[in-house]
C-alpha cells in the first residue's frame, strides 16, 4: 500500500524543475489555459488546450473552485476565473513601480479636483482597475478594484487604445468594432471602423487626454491620460470621473491637473510621445 502510494507520489511530484511538484505544475497549466480564454470555457475546450483528459482537468477545476480561483456558471456549466484569481492578478500588477508611485498621490489628485480617480493597467481582460479613490462627491457606482473597461466606450480604454502597440490589442479591438457594427452603434466622435479609430487615437495623443460623455456608465463622465515608461509605452492610465459635465470642458482645472499628474509620473512624457507618433503617422 505504501509502496504504491510512493510510486504515485514520485510520478506526480517529481517535476522537471529541481524541487518542483509535477502535479502542481500540471494544475497551474490548466489555470493558465483558463486565463487564455476571452470568457467562460467548456470543460472539453479547456482539456483540449491543456492536452489532458477531461476527467483530470475536472479534478483540477474542482480544486480551483474550492479555492476561489475558478467558478462554474450555473446555467451553461462553463468555467471562468474566480474572484481569488482576479485579486491575485490585481495584487501582482499593483506592485508595478509606476502604479506604486502614482498611488501615493492619487488621493491628493482626487481631493484637489473634487473627482473620483482611478489607476488602470492592461491585463488579459483589458484595462483593469488597480487603484481607486472615490473622491468627495461620487455617488454609488459599479466601478471597483478589478473592474475592466472596453476600448471604445470608455476614456480609460481609449487611452490604452492610443498608446499600446497595435498588435497587443488587435483582437480585442476587432471584436469591439464588429460588435458595434453589428448592432449599429456609433459615437459622436467615432465610427466603428479603423480609419475613424486612427483619427481618434491621433487626437488623444496630440491632446494627451481621452474622454467619454457617459455612454459606458450612464450619468458618469470621465477623462483619462497615460503614464508612459522609458520606451514611450503606456504603463498606467490615470482617470478622473464624476457626474458633472464640466469635467469635459477644455479649460477644466481638473483636465490640466490630470495631464500634469500623468506627465509627472511618466519617464517619457506623453506630450513627447504624442509628437513622435504623430510624426510617424504623417510619413
Amino acid at each position: 500500500m505504501k509502496k504504491t502510494r510512493a510510486k504515485e507520489t514520485d510520478e506526480e511530484s517529481g517535476g522537471t524543475a529541481p524541487g518542483g511538484i509535477q502535479a502542481l505544475d500540471a494544475a497551474l497549466s490548466v489555470l493558465r489555459v483558463l486565463r487564455s480564454f476571452d470568457g467562460p470555457a467548456t470543460l472539453s475546450d479547456i482539456a483540449r488546450e491543456a492536452g489532458m483528459p477531461p476527467s483530470k482537468v475536472h479534478r483540477y477545476l474542482a480544486s480551483f473552485i474550492h479555492a476561489g480561483l475558478a467558478v462554474q456558471k450555473e446555467r451553461s456549466g462553463r468555467y471562468d476565473l474566480g474572484r481569488e484569481a482576479a485579486e491575485l492578478g490585481v495584487a501582482a500588477i499593483s506592485r508595478n513601480n509606476f502604479v506604486v508611485r502614482a498611488s501615493d498621490e492619487l488621493e491628493e489628485l482626487a481631493a484637489t479636483t473634487g473627482q473620483a480617480a482611478l489607476l488602470a493597467v492592461w491585463s488579459h481582460n483589458g484595462p483593469t482597475v488597480v487603484r481607486l479613490e472615490r473622491g468627495p462627491h461620487l455617488t454609488t457606482t459599479s466601478i471597483g478594484l478589478g473592474s475592466t473597461f472596453p476600448l471604445l466606450d470608455s476614456a480609460t480604454g481609449r487611452v490604452f487604445l492610443s498608446y499600446l502597440p497595435p498588435a497587443q490589442l488587435a483582437v480585442r479591438l476587432q471584436n469591439e468594432l464588429e460588435r458595434a457594427a453589428s448592432v449599429g452603434v456609433s459615437w459622436p466622435d467615432l465610427n466603428p471602423d479603423m480609419a475613424s479609430v486612427e483619427a481618434v487615437t491621433m487626437k488623444i495623443r496630440r491632446e494627451r487626454i481621452a474622454y467619454v460623455d457617459g455612454r459606458y456608465i450612464p450619468g458618469l463622465v470621465a477623462i483619462s491620460s497615460a503614464i508612459t515608461n522609458w520606451q514611450g509605452e503606456i504603463e498606467v492610465a490615470v482617470t478622473l470621473f464624476g457626474t458633472h459635465r464640466d469635467l469635459l470642458q477644455p479649460d477644466s482645472p481638473a483636465r490640466g491637473a490630470l495631464i500634469d499628474f500623468a506627465a509627472r509620473h511618466s519617464i517619457v512624457p506623453p506630450a513627447q510621445l504624442g509628437h513622435s507618433r504623430g510624426a510617424a503617422s504623417d510619413r
